[in-house]
């Protein structure tokens, strides 16, 4: 299993995942978003495209490692492993 953890932001349009611990089968990162969108419906309509890659102002790493293929979500996660989701900030 992977362990699944993202910034306080996301919490708030998914309060099923706050207080929990995400723990989701290993593989592709597309198959890692499609099981937490199991758990949230609507998460990987949040943090993807209408390409279903990732949007811009999303960052995902396995293990402190930025994921590399934002497209189709190729990069794997281990088992044992954690996948971090987190947004761009920018301000003005």
């Amino acid at each position: 299993m992977t362990t699944v953890q993202m910034t306080s932001h996301l919490y708030r349009y998914f309060p099923q995942l706050e207080n929990q611990t995400v723990k989701v089968p290993a593989g592709p990162v597309s198959e890692v978003l499609r099981a937490v969108n199991e758990i949230a419906p609507g998460f990987t309509d949040y943090v993807l495209d209408d390409q279903g890659g990732l949007r811009r102002h999303v960052h995902l790493a396995i293990n402190n490692t930025l994921v590399v293929d934002r497209k189709t979500l190729s990069d794997h996660a281990l088992d044992g492993g954690t996948v971090y989701i987190f947004q761009a900030l920018s301000g003005g």
